[in-house]
């Protein structure tokens, strides 16, 4: 069945024979169905007039209505497909028959207790280029967790506590599992909201106090460090200068952006490292070649640089022209 992709005011659409498909539209789409890939606010609108039918996990509905939005609609349905993309609990690309993959965001390495994504066949591939560009290769996951876990020695050697950072929902869910191990372990109220989701959704997270409950407590005052994992947030923001002023806290921010060489200076924090929910550049070749399509549309982020690296390899590749949807921080996880 013949497919079109292109881009309206609410984002990326396919027209797949006579149905329309609004993929993680900015606003209520009219479209037959709506897809909704993950629980990011980046890819989340408020509840509208339209009479689309969504398209969303389980997961993702719970995570969302956890964060105020209420998206409720049916994981499986003919002719579609929802595939586990890798980037966080519950994100998931929509297979179109076996015509058209979309990814959402997407990552193929494993990382702690979220499994790669595995890349089905596909004639048309819609990819996220967030990090489209040769330079963006990412360390092991372990490489980073050890190089973390030296740092965090050397700081308890000296009594000082450490602030774990990264975005509240999917990477601070990583960083609860990765560093689970320090102890004492308090969590930014906002995290706590989102690891007692992934719990009830069987994910094994160890069990830590609010940092305000922690607070109130007086345990975060004394001699003994602490370890909080929290949002990113930059250095100069209310919570971390309260952080720094009252118990001399370190700030630790995870990003795949840590690359850059500004990006420690322009967060305003002690220390960064690049770890990410997306793939990096290798990993997006590969996640093509494996999806071995016909025709390839990048999005978000380096798309265009992207689609003309993809053209030199032998793709047959473009952009999708993606206007009217302000970046967030939950976009450059």
């Amino acid at each position: 069945m013949p497919s079109t992709v292109f881009h309206e005011k609410s984002g990326i659409t396919v027209r797949h024979g006579d149905t329309t498909i609004a993929l993680d539209p900015s606003r209520p789409a009219d479209s037959h169905f709506t897809f909704v890939s993950h629980a990011h606010v980046d890819h989340l609108h408020r509840k509208g007039k339209s009479k689309s039918k969504l398209l969303v996990s389980k997961e993702t509905s719970l995570l969302a209505s956890a964060r105020g939005y209420s998206i409720e609609g049916a994981e499986e349905h003919d002719g579609f497909a929802l595939v586990d993309t890798g980037h966080i609990l519950g994100s998931r690309g929509l297979l179109i028959g076996d015509d058209v993959y979309y990814t959402g965001d997407l990552s193929i390495r494993e990382r702690a207790f979220m499994k790669p994504a595995k890349m089905p066949r596909a004639r048309t591939l819609i990819i996220e280029s967030t990090f489209g560009l040769p330079g963006y290769r990412f360390p092991a996951v372990d490489e980073v967790t050890h190089r973390v876990n030296k740092v965090v020695s050397e700081l308890y050697d000296m009594g000082i506590p450490v602030i774990l950072m990264g975005y509240a929902l999917g990477k601070a869910q990583l960083l609860t599992k990765l560093f689970g191990h320090w102890d004492p372990v308090y969590v930014h109220d906002s995290v706590a909201k989102m690891n007692s989701v992934y719990s009830d959704l069987g994910v094994s997270l160890k069990s830590a106090m609010s940092h305000s409950e922690a607070e109130e407590r007086g345990l975060l005052a004394g001699r003994k460090p602490w370890i909080m994992i929290a949002p990113l947030m930059s250095g100069r923001s209310a919570f971390v200068k309260e952080m720094k002023e009252k118990y001399g806290a370190v700030t630790v921010g995870f990003s795949g952006w840590a690359l850059d060489n500004n990006y420690r200076y322009r967060m305003g924090l002690d220390y960064a490292f690049p770890m990410s929910d997306h793939c990096d550049y290798p990993e997006l070749v590969e996640a093509i070649k494996a999806c071995a399509p016909e025709k390839v549309y990048t999005f978000h982020g380096f798309a265009e640089e992207f689609a003309q690296s993809l053209k030199k390899m032998g793709f047959d590749a473009e952009p999708v022209e993606r206007k009217g949807r302000a970046p967030t921080l939950d976009s450059f996880s």
